[in-house]
């Protein structure tokens, strides 16, 4: 069966990519606005198959359930490719844009095997390394840049190596703010590396099992200002290269600004992530001071 609905369904695919990403991952949803119009329903597309596969575990009764919705999507990318037809609006939008764009498979597949990895950890089972969270960053959300950056027809090296260090540090900070809302699931900073946790106290073992202390606030924010200390080295490498970044690609990688306003937010909270001010405006700034700051790299043509 052809994989090519009726210009109507694609339409409305798209606006339900949109919407998505505008209802859930708001500070991307601005930044994609700023990018050139003919790059916005790629980049839609892409960042809302990121929402669907991040949330899939969040908004799932069961755990399994939200392994099945991984592992669907994970069969899904193959029907893409095979120009199969599925019924499923965010699935539709990138078929549309893998039919126009060359967009790499292996990303996709990277950015859905990397969750599923994740959504079979128990929660007992701690990273070892800062360095396998951002694998994982770099699997779920350098992707996304990577594929972005090729949809729009925009091939450089130097780019994507500023979009492997902005995912990085994107998705570490990502997870640092999240810390409070895995703690509330299960009682468990799931993303605080062993090592880390053991350096500032947090680590307690339990014969075979090991979790992490939820009751030592001051050892947290020592370990949360470790690991911010990480991604901020990610964001001044990706800006370093901005003078050599084609101008065309600096839109793309717009994504630094907000992973440098989570990065300002946290240190204004003394690094701790349960400061309630974190959670004001966007990402814990006034939205319209977060807009101006947008808006003042894109003119700028800074990232």
């Amino acid at each position: 069966m052809s994989g090519a609905p009726a210009s109507g369904g694609i339409r409305s695919a798209f606006s339900y990519c949109v919407q998505q990403v505008r209802n859930y991952d708001y500070h991307h949803y601005l930044c994609l606005l700023e990018l050139p119009p003919n790059m916005r329903k790629p980049a839609f597309a892409l960042r809302a198959f990121n929402v669907e596969t991040a949330r899939a575990m969040d908004v799932a009764s069961d755990p399994k359930i939200g392994l099945m919705r991984l592992l669907w999507w994970r069969d899904a990318i193959d029907k893409i490719f095979a120009n199969q037809l599925i019924e499923q609006p965010i699935a539709q939008a990138l078929s549309s844009v893998t039919s126009e764009h060359k967009i790499n498979k292996s990303w996709l597949k990277r950015s859905v095997e990397a969750r599923i990895n994740d959504a079979r950890r128990e929660s007992s089972d701690i990273p070892e390394t800062i360095e396998e969270l951002e694998q994982y960053a770099e699997d779920t959300i350098s992707t996304i840049l990577y594929m972005t950056l090729q949809a729009g027809g925009i091939n450089s090296t130097i780019a994507d190596h500023a979009a492997s260090h902005i995912g990085k540090a994107s998705g570490l900070l990502l997870l640092l703010r999240s810390l409070p809302y895995h703690a509330s699931r299960n009682r468990q900073f799931s993303y605080v590396p062993a090592k880390v946790a053991a350096k500032h106290g947090l680590l307690v073992n339990h014969g075979d099992q090991r979790e992490i202390r939820v009751d030592s606030r001051g050892g947290l924010c020592e370990a949360v200002f470790e690991m911010a200390s990480v991604a901020n080295a990610h964001i001044q490498k990706a800006r370093e290269l901005t003078g050599t970044v084609p101008k065309e690609a600096r839109a793309v990688l717009l994504p630094a600004v907000p992973a440098q306003v989570i990065l300002d937010s946290l240190s204004r909270a003394q690094f701790d992530v349960f400061d309630p001010k974190l959670m004001r405006g966007i990402l814990g700034i006034p939205p319209l001071w977060y807009q101006m700051k947008l808006k003042w790299h894109s003119w700028r043509g800074r990232y």
